[in-house]
């Protein structure tokens, strides 16, 4: 997209900030106005001076905007900041582009590269919806899969077909926060010619960036920790300027899931924040973690950075802290996980995440219900486990609610 969006912001960014400074300045592009929060175009289409200078845009002879399913002015800035967050390996330059939803970003990035006849790896701990995406959608279009236990390299190798073109997987996983390998499975995917595709919504790119392993596509939820306070759906897709230039950007421009203008906005004044925001989540995601870890009715506790979680080591070399996302199974089943959410008086009962305030959910009956109780028992998802979102309270406060819950289990 070459598309000129008012003048350029008076500052001209450099590839040295730091992460905090690009959440905050990076893509601005002001109108003539020069007005400090970045404007909000609330517009379907646009004019032009002449019919010539229209078919001139319409030919890609001319930059500008055309129609807003296509490409907004606050839309792009939201994805220009994204792509300077996320970042880049040297030798790489990442485009982005916004939709919808968070699914709607995952449907895209797996339909706009496979056609009938094609074969899709992906690791089995998926978000219930991108199970669907796998295991029911693509077989619709002639699509096939092989569904596989991520973290066994050797499962990935095996799965390979002469037609395999995608890995897809998330790192840490819903809702069992299981750990693979980015780097290593990349360079799988890469031996066997295929793309790499990492649900990267959990890490968020404060914690961790997919393209220094490897990954050809990172795919996020911007609903979750990206909006951040529960507004706005939403979702991101980022991959090499070339992929989304021959894929992606005209599937998405002939299929229509384009993201809101006003949601953008929000997604954009969020992630001034978020950087801060991840931060402190995972911070309290650590501390309640910890607590749960050893609590006497707390059955196992999972967390990426935990010495008893089993890919420990590698979520330290991976991500710079655990993230928000605490799992954990409480002794006696559903019964005993529905007394605890029932039971706490800060913490929220919800299905979504990331947000500023605590969530949880109970997996096998929500996030995850569509499964068969098998599926579910291969994933570890059993009747007792509970997703707790930890937000940005204090974290004392959080513990206070969990322990007197807990004494109603």
């Amino acid at each position: 997209m070459s598309a000129k969006q008012g003048s350029d912001t008076p500052k001209t960014p450099s590839a040295n900030w730091r992460p905090r400074t690009k959440a905050v300045h990076g893509g601005t592009a002001r109108s003539p106005f020069g007005e400090t929060s970045e404007a909000m175009f609330l517009t379907s289409g646009y004019v032009y001076d002449s019919a010539e200078a229209a078919e001139a845009r319409f030919k890609g002879e001319e930059p500008g905007f055309i129609y807003s399913r296509f490409a907004n002015p606050t839309v792009r800035m939201f994805e220009e900041r994204m792509i300077a967050l996320e970042g880049a390996p040297d030798g790489r330059t990442i485009d982005a582009r916004a939709t919808a939803t968070g699914m709607a970003a995952v449907t895209a990035a797996m339909l706009c590269q496979l056609s009938a006849g094609d074969h899709v790896v992906a690791a089995k701990a998926l978000f219930g919806s991108c199970r669907y995406i796998v295991e029911d959608l693509l077989p619709r279009f002639g699509i096939t899969s092989t569904l596989i236990e991520g973290t066994d390299l050797a499962q990935w190798k095996a799965a390979v077909q002469p037609n395999t073109k995608v890995f897809f997987l998330e790192t840490p996983s819903n809702p069992t926060l299981e750990i693979i390998d980015l780097q290593a499975v990349a360079d799988i995917a890469h031996e066997a010619g295929a793309r790499l595709v990492v649900d990267n919504v959990f890490a968020t790119p404060v914690l961790q960036r997919p393209f220094e392993f490897g990954a050809d596509t990172t795919v996020y939820s911007a609903t979750k920790h990206i909006d951040g306070q529960g507004r706005c759906l939403g979702g991101v897709v980022l991959a090499d300027e070339d992929f989304i230039a021959d894929h992606l950007g005209n599937f998405l421009r002939q299929t229509g899931p384009a993201l809101s203008p006003f949601n953008a906005w929000v997604m954009l004044k969020s992630l001034e924040t978020l950087d801060l925001r991840v931060n402190a989540h995972a911070a309290n995601g650590e501390a309640v973690a910890r607590f749960l870890d050893a609590h006497p009715k707390v059955q196992k506790a999972l967390y990426p950075t935990l010495d008893s979680h089993p890919q420990a080591a590698l979520a330290r070399r991976q991500m710079a802290a655990g993230g928000n996302i605490v799992a954990f199974e409480v002794k006696g089943g559903k019964e005993a996980a529905f007394r605890l959410a029932n039971a706490l008086q800060i913490i929220l009962i919800s299905n979504n995440l990331g947000d500023a305030k605590s969530l949880i959910t109970h997996p096998a009956t929500t996030t995850h219900q569509r499964l068969s109780e098998e599926a579910r028992a291969e994933l570890g998802i059993s009747a007792g486990l509970l997703r707790l979102s930890v937000g940005l309270e204090d974290s004392q406060d959080l513990i206070e609610d969990l322990d007197r819950a807990l004494a109603a289990v």
